[in-house]
This record gives C-alpha cells, sequence and structure tokens, in this order.
C-alpha cells in the first residue's frame, strides 16, 4: 500500500512539474515592459486543426529553445493552422 501511495504521489509530482515548465503566451507590450530578452522565433507545422494545437505546440518549442514566454506575431489558417511566435527569457 504505502508503494501505490508513493507512486501516486511521484506521478502527481511529474504532471505538475511539466506544467509549470509550459512558456507563457504574452502580448509584445509585456515583453518590453518586463524588459525581456528575444533568444529567437518558432513556427509551427500545419499539423495544428485548431489555435488552441498552435498555442500548444508553439509552447514547446519555446521550451525547447529556452525560453519562458512567447509572443505570437503571426498566424493563419489554411485549412490546417500555423503560427509564428517570437520566443523570450
Amino acid at each position: 500500500m504505502k508503494k501505490l501511495t508513493f507512486m501516486a504521489m511521484a506521478l502527481a509530482g511529474m504532471v505538475f512539474s511539466v506544467s509549470a515548465m509550459a512558456a507563457e503566451e504574452i502580448t509584445a507590450q509585456e515583453a518590453k515592459d518586463k524588459g525581456l530578452e528575444k533568444i529567437g522565433t518558432v513556427h509551427t507545422t500545419a499539423k495544428a486543426t485548431s489555435p488552441m494545437d498552435a498555442k500548444a505546440i508553439l509552447s514547446k518549442r519555446a521550451d525547447k529553445k529556452g525560453g519562458k514566454y512567447y509572443v505570437i506575431i503571426a498566424g493563419r489558417e489554411h485549412g490546417k493552422f500555423s503560427a509564428t511566435a517570437d520566443v523570450y527569457k
């Protein structure tokens, strides 16, 4: 029983730590006001089926670049959704 409780607590901890690492979408004005440093740009592919999918992809790619925030600078819908964002730390 103790082993099961430990496993459940460990799994819960992993879930919360992963969600805490996701890059956050902000506005260009917020980036300027906070004095954030731009570290690059990320793009989605045409795989996103909704704007929320595109945002999730941008967040994940911003994380991989080492960013904490991203600002969407372009987006389009052509049967699927694609977007481009600047990444900040």
